[in-house]
């Protein structure tokens, strides 16, 4: 379960998305939500839902839950950090520098193709 990253972390990586996980901040880019920022408490893989501090509803009978968001509706604004973690950003941005000069064609890589036949 990925979310997108802030724009700053996005320039900070050179990484677009991470896994969400527990003790992330994110802010809610889309719904009912929108533009509410928490903590995430919550990572409810089964459901398919991550559960954020500050945003419940109360039942009827008054007890108040943690409404559920989609990951693909929020983006991570503060990460929680492990080496595990550094590892992975290290190896998704290596991976998308390789990719930067693929497919570029310039005029010194076009000549050759034109005298092939």
């Amino acid at each position: 379960m990925s979310s997108s990253l802030s724009s700053e972390l996005r320039n900070k990586y050179n990484v677009r998305s991470v896994p969400i996980r527990k003790d992330d901040e994110v802010q809610v880019v889309r719904g009912t939500y929108k533009g509410r920022e928490g903590k995430v408490v919550q990572v409810y893989r089964r459901k398919w839902v991550i559960h954020i501090e500050r945003i419940t509803r109360e039942k009827v009978n008054g007890a108040t839950v943690n409404v559920g968001v989609h990951p693909s509706k929020v983006v991570i604004t503060k990460l929680k950090l492990d080496k595990d973690r550094k590892a992975l950003l290290d190896r998704k941005a290596k991976g998308r520098a390789a990719d930067k000069g693929k497919g570029k064609y310039t005029e010194d890589t076009a000549q050759p193709m034109q005298d092939v036949d």
